[in-house]
């Protein structure tokens, strides 16, 4: 018999699966509809005006397959549709199946249907439904974070591995995972706050808790000492609770698309690419650095002119500010930046960072309300137009339109060995810092989103931050 969380849960999985079909319904009905009207005004290509009755039938069953195929290759799945590419690639494999099926029986039956019609319907059918997925996505991750459609997760494992666990889904509540509570192993020494949630007890009475706690899901993590025929038998147990399972190898910060599940011989096999920061170095970002910064160095042009004049009139000083910073293997790089501070700005600084660090971060100093900024500067940073003449580093090799940013050589020297690892790509005017919340992120969180970016390397991944870092500039969040 299911517990009051999990029947909740399988209730909110309900209602995301239904709202989803319904809109799916909808809007494969408009394009239906759309294409029906679009075939009638083709008379001019001798389209025929009169509308057959066969061809609202051919809609309504047309559309029906195409739901079913989505279903089939789970572009409705509640457990994708919070992140990755699933549920897309779900809407796109549904599509090509059933624009299979309706080919093959359109010729196989000699069934006539208007090739305007078919054209329109698969064009625009595609786009509509992944705008459905998008939609529903932002909104399941936007009551995720205000804490409905939640599930709660029983964690098994070693105190460090389930730390991490707990560390990570509480900072990615988009995830709508909640740890109610850790299982340790029997041999594991702990106290009640080395997992970061209440050690319930250990794998011995793992079952007998979960009967207890009525958990939606039990999260195992590395460091659990199940053997494999325990964990199979524990499974069968859990299959009878009606609990879902979860189980997180013991690698961690690696993209979906550096590794693959190979199952051999009954075991899962985790084949992981190595890190890429030597693909992050090849001609093709390069090129693509080049001819992205210098078209928008023409383009801009009367912006630089505008920004320009309006720092000299607002103080008489330098237009442009000029600092060395660290950039790739620790090389010193010229970096630029629009003035947006007074002109004693550097000499005022030793003594604003004996009154303000920023929100716990020991090595990068950011205040939120400096007082060194200028009015015209405050304009700047709030929309980082300060940040535009980078794109001559960019231009002239120093940096890359993404990469972490180029740090000072002082914070260098406060790095531990992992934060070196920054260094080894090209630094960039923004990244995942910038568009995942700036200067709000702890140091720790900085360094680890740059690492991510470091070892998990891809062009689609920088055109995506490219994209992601027009929103987060105009939403001006964590700019200061």
């Amino acid at each position: 018999m299911l517990s009051l969380p999990a029947r909740r849960a399988r209730r909110d999985d309900r209602v995301v699966v239904a709202a989803l079909v319904a809109a799916d319904v909808a809007v494969l009905a408009a394009a239906c509809v759309l294409a029906i009207m679009i075939r009638g005004s083709l008379s001019f290509l001798g389209v025929s005006q009169a509308l057959p009755d066969s061809l609202v039938a051919s809609s309504v069953v047309i559309a029906g397959v195409w739901l079913a195929s989505m279903l089939v290759f789970g572009a409705s799945n509640p457990r994708v549709i919070g992140s990755g590419a699933e549920i897309y690639r779900g809407v796109l494999l549904g599509t090509v199946a059933t624009v299979g099926v309706v080919g093959a029986v359109l010729f196989l039956a000699d069934i006539p249907l208007s090739r305007p019609y078919f054209i329109v319907l698969f064009l625009v059918g595609p786009l509509l439904l992944l705008l459905v997925r998008a939609i529903a996505r932002r909104c399941v991750n936007l009551a995720r974070a205000r804490g409905r459609l939640r599930a709660q997760v029983l964690a098994v494992g070693s105190t460090g591995h389930v730390r991490g666990i707990v560390r990570t889904l509480g900072r990615e509540v988009w995830l709508g995972y909640d740890v109610v509570g850790a299982v340790a192993p029997v041999s594991d020494r702990h106290d009640d706050e080395s997992a970061g949630v209440p050690i319930l007890g250990d794998e011995s009475r793992l079952l007998d808790l979960v009967r207890e706690v009525q958990p939606d899901v039990v999260l195992f993590t590395a460091g659990s000492s199940a053997s494999a025929e325990e964990f199979r038998r524990v499974a069968w147990e859990l299959e009878e609770l009606e609990v879902d399972v979860i189980v997180v190898p013991g690698v961690s910060e690696i993209s979906g698309d550096r590794i693959r599940m190979r199952p051999v011989a009954g075991l899962p096999l985790v084949h992981m690419d190595l890190p890429r920061s030597r693909k992050a170095l090849k001609k093709g970002k390069r090129i693509f650095d080049v001819v992205a910064s210098a078209a928008l160095l023409l383009l801009l042009s009367p912006v630089f002119a505008v920004i320009a004049l309006c720092i000299r009139l607002g103080d008489g000083g330098a237009v442009i500010f000029r600092q060395e910073r660290v950039g790739r293997s620790g090389e010193p790089i010229e970096f630029l930046k629009f003035r947006s501070m007074v002109l004693d700005a550097e000499a005022r600084l030793a003594e604003l960072e004996q009154l303000e660090r920023d929100r716990g971060n020991v090595v990068l100093f950011k205040m939120s309300d400096d007082p060194r900024i200028t009015k015209v500067g405050k304009v700047l940073r709030r929309y980082s137009l300060d940040e535009l003449p980078q794109l001559w580093n960019v231009l002239r090799g120093d940096m890359s339109l993404v990469g972490p940013r180029p740090a000072l050589p002082r914070e260098v020297e406060g790095y531990d060995t992992d934060a070196h690892r920054r260094l080894a790509v090209r630094p960039g005017i923004t990244g995942l810092w910038q568009v995942s919340g700036r200067s709000d992120l702890s140091w720790d969180d900085t360094v680890r989103l740059d690492l991510f970016y470091v070892d998990n390397w891809s062009f689609m991944q920088d055109l995506l931050i490219l994209v992601r870092t027009v929103r987060a500039v105009l939403a001006s969040r964590g700019a200061y």
